[in-house]
């Protein structure tokens, strides 16, 4: 199983400064050693030929009967035991090893008898020249990879900005704001290079307004169609009420009346799509108003009022709402139908098949429904729209037990100067 990362370490401005922060480590260290070994062959090289140099030196004197330098001898203390049997078997050698103290280089060689003439040559300054070395390489690795980190950072950062920008934008265009564009100063001057940036930017400024436009026209559409309908419709209206009673006539009146409704509704949509609706707030009693609405609805809704509350909010507007919800609970559900007001929150449930998967996940859709239910879907859709212009936040979840719910939160009203408020003595 792959370990569970924080949410930071998702982020490109983190994985971009560990990539740099492990390939400049990689880098400085192969630097590193390099050099260390370029020096350090060309140093110990130089110190083994110097007391090379010095044990033939001896070597001459030795055999001459002279006396030996200072530094030389046979069998000298601290002389390494694997340089002494190299000597002893006739061989010439050199070591470094630490001596009173301090870095020795020792050069070895057969004196006769198995013992070994040697030489011991001060290996400090070199020893200390690398020391020296590697710390130098050490800290410009260190300053090194600290300035790359900024640098990168930097240029990263910039990058990341943008992009941070245009999600920004894209969520906006997702929530409805159409307007929404990136302008990113690169799409803007054709003579600068357009990176990789720019061009998401560039190609989602085209897609928001393709989009708008789109949208545009079919509320535009819509709206004109609607408005073409009402005048026949109304002629229509006004001759089927001139038939003979009887069963045909019963059915045209019906089919008027249903195309009057659609008429409404789709008007009614276009004007939600466009914006052109005001609130009029004035404050009510909740659960009276959830009481008319119901006697209007000529429905067999029961109503429960757990905890009344007065809303600042436009009648017309929630009444619109809370009919619709009843009306699709009765129409899509089964009874028996609650409509619950707890505060100045209202609910509203059936004891049906619950809301279908595709209205959880996305909301209403204008003309769809599913699983053979009548309607053209358009009650939820302005329901959710009229909610939107209160203000009010409306859900739509199934219970666990079976039925469809729809909640629909309100704002309380703000306390009137001198109220008392319930409960209170």
């Amino acid at each position: 199983m792959r370990p569970a990362l924080p949410r930071w370490a998702a982020t490109l401005a983190v994985k971009t400064a560990a990539f740099i922060t492990v390939m400049c480590c990689a880098l400085a260290a192969l630097l590193g050693v390099l050099v260390h070994v370029s020096v350090t062959d060309q140093t110990v090289g130089q110190a083994r030929d110097q007391a090379l140099d010095r044990l033939t030196d001896a070597t001459e004197a030795y055999q001459a009967g002279d006396a030996l330098l200072p530094g030389a001898g046979v069998d000298p203390e601290g002389l390494p035991a694997p340089l002494r049997a190299l000597a002893a078997a006739g061989e010439r050698g050199t070591m470094v090893a630490t001596h009173r103290g301090r870095p020795t280089m020792w050069a070895a060689g057969p004196a006769g008898g198995g013992r070994a003439l040697a030489v011991e040559v001060d290996y400090s300054q070199q020893a200390g020249t690398i020391a020296g070395l590697d710390r130098a390489i050490l800290w410009s690795s260190v300053l090194a990879i600290g300035a790359t980190l900024l640098v990168g950072a930097f240029a990263v950062t910039r990058v990341t900005r943008r992009l941070h920008g245009t999600a920004r934008v894209a969520r906006r265009i997702s929530a409805g704001d159409l307007d929404a564009r990136v302008n990113d100063p690169r799409t803007q001057d054709r003579t600068r290079p357009q990176d990789e940036v720019a061009a998401v930017a560039a190609a989602l400024d085209t897609m928001a307004s393709s989009l708008q436009s789109k949208l545009l026209s079919e509320q535009r559409f819509t709206a004109d169609v609607a408005h073409e309908l009402r005048t026949p419709l109304t002629g229509l209206h006004a001759a089927a009420e001139l038939l003979p009673p009887g069963r045909p006539t019963e059915l045209v009146r019906d089919r008027v009346a249903a195309l009057r409704t659609l008429t409404e509704d789709l008007l009614e949509i276009s004007r939600l799509d466009t914006g052109r609706e005001r609130l009029e707030a004035d404050s009510e009693e909740l659960g009276a108003l959830a009481e008319r609405v119901v006697r209007a609805s000529g429905t067999d809704t029961e109503v429960r009022v757990a905890r009344d509350a007065r809303v600042e909010t436009d009648r017309r507007r929630l009444e619109r709402v809370l009919g619709n919800l009843v009306g699709n609970a009765h129409r899509h559900g089964r009874p028996p139908v609650v409509l619950t007001v707890d505060g100045p929150v209202v609910t509203v449930r059936d004891h049906g098949d619950g809301y279908p998967d595709y209205l959880l996940r996305h909301g209403p859709q204008r003309f769809r429904t599913e699983g053979g239910a009548t309607g053209h879907g358009l009650g939820l859709t302005i329901a959710l729209g009229q909610a939107e212009v209160l203000g009010a936040r409306l859900t739509f979840v199934n219970a666990l037990d079976g039925g469809a719910v729809a909640t629909l939160a309100l704002s309380p009203a703000p306390p009137r100067p001198g109220a008392v408020p319930d409960g209170a003595v």
